[in-house]
């Protein structure tokens, strides 16, 4: 059975958390457009509740996006950042709300203080508002490579149910390599009921020099 590889390309986002790579509003008008012309599937575009400049860019990329890209807003588990992100990129043709939460225990218990139990609670109502406001929602599982499988299971199990389209399970800390998060993502997507209902994506961290390996792991 053939299939698409999709691309989603943060570098407006994420690349932007690189020294020396901050980029005012015209160089981010001007890359969205080149990312455009080179094909990409999916622009994230920025953070919009991060700051009056980003929510800015972000909506002026919305803006000028054609038919054929999606443009992605990145929001945090909270109605603020997700109406926010909505107001931000709800003018796009093929807007995309890309939220997330963090769900290792070091995470959940040190940097959250919450429970497993809340944690999905939060996950829940947060992809269910997201779904409300688009059929394109993407969820993330931050730090899902130092994350037990059966917790990821579950959550993943729960936002599709909720209305996630995607699911995104990145090795946050770029401590993975390619073997184990090969079969990492193949045990998450086979324990995981209705796994075959959404998308599933990675986001690779360079620190070790295995993002791109890590990624060519999870596809195949």
């Amino acid at each position: 059975m053939s299939r698409t590889i999709k691309i989603f390309d943060t570098t407006l986002r994420d690349g932007e958390q690189s020294p020396g790579c901050t980029m005012n509003h015209a160089e981010k008008l001007r890359i969205a457009h080149q990312l455009e012309i080179l094909g990409v599937d999916v622009i994230e575009a920025g953070f919009p509740a991060s700051s009056q400049g980003d929510f800015d860019s972000v909506q002026a990329i919305a803006k000028q996006a054609g038919d054929n890209i999606q443009i992605c807003g990145l929001a945090r588990c909270m109605e603020k950042d997700i109406r926010r992100c909505w107001e931000a990129i709800s003018v796009a043709k093929n807007p995309r709300i890309h939220t997330f939460l963090a769900t290792s225990d070091l995470h959940m218990k040190y940097k959250l203080r919450k429970t497993p139990e809340q944690v999905i609670e939060m996950i829940k109502s947060s992809v269910s508002l997201a779904a409300s406001l688009t059929s394109n929602v993407e969820f993330s599982c931050e730090d899902a490579s130092r994350s037990e499988i059966p917790f990821l299971c579950r959550i993943v199990e729960a936002v599709i149910d909720a209305g996630a389209t995607t699911i995104n399970l990145p090795d946050t800390v770029g401590y993975a390599v390619p073997w184990e998060y090969g079969a990492f993502i193949k045990a998450v997507m086979d324990g995981t009921p209705n796994s075959d209902k959404a998308t599933f994506s990675v986001h690779c961290h360079n620190d070790l020099g295995m993002a791109v390996a890590n990624s060519l792991s999870a596809v195949h």
